[in-house]
């Protein structure tokens, strides 16, 4: 179990504070829903969460076979509804490995993308596109 505990400062802007480590976050309103768009909004956590749980995920699967995936970079893009409620309709994620996709762990490393905790735990009306782009 982990708590985050935090504050609101007023003026649509957060401050969390993770309780195991210490670290903070801090959340503004986007522009586009009356906030400044100072800093992550909370669905913008919520694709950071996304993309970084698919890379952590799939280095979890590498590393237990030997390899590092030391080098991947990663990109998300969220989408926000036109309609009510607000709410994330679409996360695509691009994801540029560091591996060939010949490479016998490419399967099980797409496999993992799909399967890691936060992809699961997304409401399944969220569309979650990957696109897997393997070095030469």
């Amino acid at each position: 179990m982990v708590t985050i505990s935090g504050e609101y400062q007023g003026d649509f802007h957060c401050v969390a504070t993770h309780g195991p480590s210490g670290n903070t976050v801090v959340t503004d309103a986007p522009k586009d829903n009356q906030g400044r768009g100072a800093a992550f909004s909370p669905t913008d956590l919520v694709a950071t969460a996304l993309v970084t749980c698919i890379a952590t995920t799939m280095a979890m699967v590498a590393r237990k076979q030997g390899v590092e995936l030391q080098g991947l970079r990663y990109e998300v893009t969220k989408e926000m509804s036109t309609d009510a409620p607000r709410r994330i309709v679409r996360l695509a994620t691009t994801l540029w490995l560091p591996l060939p996709r010949s490479e016998p762990l490419a399967a099980a490393l797409e496999r993992a993308a799909h399967a890691c905790p936060v992809h699961q735990s997304l409401h399944p009306l969220v569309d979650k596109p990957i696109v897997f782009n393997w070095s030469a």
